[in-house]
């Protein structure tokens, strides 16, 4: 079984990942790879959590600490550290941070209350890896509550493909044990082999903890491996938004279970909201879910483009023209766009001769000077426009160069190839040499290699990469 609910060995026995030497259904302890003294008052709280020893429970396969007296300490030294903390960054980490070792002592109240006010100031940072992390830590505490619902919605939301592979593995682990109690013990493997692939055996610690997880869900199965895995979707309760169908009789549209078909045209409902044109009509008119009009057709708009974040792109102009209105129809961004791609953390790309990009107040971020924006990850995943980090690739006419969410040229547009990395930018040359330039746009690895994999282990090998306290 790979991921999913049909593959091979669902019924047959833990599958075998490696051998540990440990015998089936004992406790594990592990010791973080980090080392930290816990007398010395300079030692970052953090790399004290980090180094912390811990053993896993079989039965539970919840953490456990062996002497309460450190914790305290390390909650005393964060607490010192919140008075003179002003940045959202530094409260958001110190406040998790809190919220771990508090859950760790058993103390769940404090620890939800702090790990929820660590996600309000991650959020406001804006920083996509602390965010994710707080986002883990406020999860594992909601699963030691019992709050799996939510506890589950936080690790899908926390979960990007932007991710460092080792922090969406611990998220996926974490994900998995939440699963596990709450009997899904399919989706629970399904989580935790997602862990194994994402690290490919490099975490022999990993390995050892999610083995000793097999063998437990596979004694927990033996009546039964629980629901069907649900999907991401399912998890964080997207609902599939109404579609327009064409009625055979009439031959209009409508929604169906919805609203009864009466339009010439209809476009899906997005952001609560859906564009119409009926049969006399000759423009588009925006209606709610319940078909009350919000803007009708004197306004004349011959194009309408999907709301996305509560602005859309509309056109009286068959040919282009595109400015952009909210649900008032309010005009937001004029310009009369030659073309334009709907809103996304409120950032447009829009085309005016070159693509370039728009902000939400009608900014103009990026200069149309581009023949296209063609982000892609170093997982082979595209993005459309900007990445969650706020990083877009920009193509310059087959050359490719990087801008940040502000505008800022990170990467000029001389590379043959570009793709993000979490910590990196992966480039290759005309010849279909792979290397990598880090954050700065500076050499990072020599631009030598014809396998990508192989500039990807050269990264890992350069770039620190801790196990997250989560």
């Amino acid at each position: 079984m790979t991921g999913s609910a049909e593959g091979g060995s669902a019924g047959g026995g833990s599958p075998a990942y490696g051998e540990t030497g440990r015998r089936s259904g004992e406790p594990i302890r592990q010791k973080r790879e980090q080392r930290a003294d816990p007398r010395n008052r300079r030692t970052d709280p953090e790399q004290i959590l980090a180094a912390y020893p811990v053993t896993y429970d079989p039965r539970t396969l919840r953490e456990q600490i062996e002497d309460d007296e450190p914790m305290w300490v390390v909650i005393d030294r964060l607490t010192d550290k919140l008075e003179y903390a002003e940045r959202d960054s530094d409260r958001a980490r110190l406040l998790s941070l809190r919220a771990v070792a508090s859950r760790l002592l058993g103390d769940l109240d404090p620890a939800l209350e702090d790990a929820r006010a660590a996600l309000v100031h991650a959020e406001a940072a804006g920083e996509l890896v602390r965010t994710a992390t707080v986002r883990a830590r406020l999860g594992h505490v909601l699963q030691w509550r019992g709050e799996f619902a939510e506890a589950d919605r936080v690790y899908a939301e926390a979960g990007s493909a932007e991710l460092p592979a080792r922090l969406r593995a611990e998220i996926s682990e974490l994900a998995g044990r939440s699963a596990f109690e709450q009997g899904r013990y399919l989706e629970a493997v399904n989580h935790l082999e997602k862990a194994l692939d994402l690290r490919r055996g490099a975490d022999p610690d990993l390995v050892e903890r999610i083995e000793l997880a097999l063998d437990t869900i596979t004694g927990r199965a033996a009546e039964g491996w629980g629901p069907y895995p649900r999907s991401s979707e399912d998890i964080l309760g997207k609902m599939e938004t109404p579609r327009p169908a064409r009625d055979e009789s009439s031959g209009l549209f409508g929604y169906p279970g919805l609203l009864p078909p009466r339009y010439a045209q209809a476009q899906p409902f997005a952001d609560g909201v859906a564009w119409v044109r009926r049969p006399e009509a000759p423009a588009w008119e925006l209606i709610d879910e319940s078909g009350v009009l919000f803007i009708d057709a004197s306004s004349g708009y011959r194009a309408a483009g999907r709301f996305a974040g509560g602005l859309a792109w509309v056109s009286r102009d068959d040919a282009g023209g595109w400015h952009a209105i909210d649900k008032q129809n309010r005009v937001i961004v004029p310009g009369g766009f030659d073309d334009a791609r709907p809103f996304h953390n409120g950032l447009a790309l829009v085309r005016r001769g070159g693509w370039g990009v728009v902000d939400e107040h009608s900014r103009v971020v990026v200069q149309p000077n581009y023949q296209a924006f063609a982000t892609m990850l170093a997982s082979g995943e595209p993005v459309d426009g900007f990445t969650e980090e706020g990083l877009a690739v920009v193509d310059a006419g087959e050359v490719y160069g990087v801008v940040d969410r502000e505008g800022h040229l990170l990467v000029p547009p001389v590379h043959a190839a570009l793709l993000i990395h979490p910590a990196a930018f992966l480039i290759a040359d005309r010849f279909g040499l792979w290397g990598a330039l880090d954050r700065k746009g500076e050499s990072l690895v020599e631009l030598k290699y014809r396998d990508r994999a192989d500039v990807l282990d050269e990264i890992e090998k350069l770039i620190k990469d801790t196990r997250p306290v989560l």
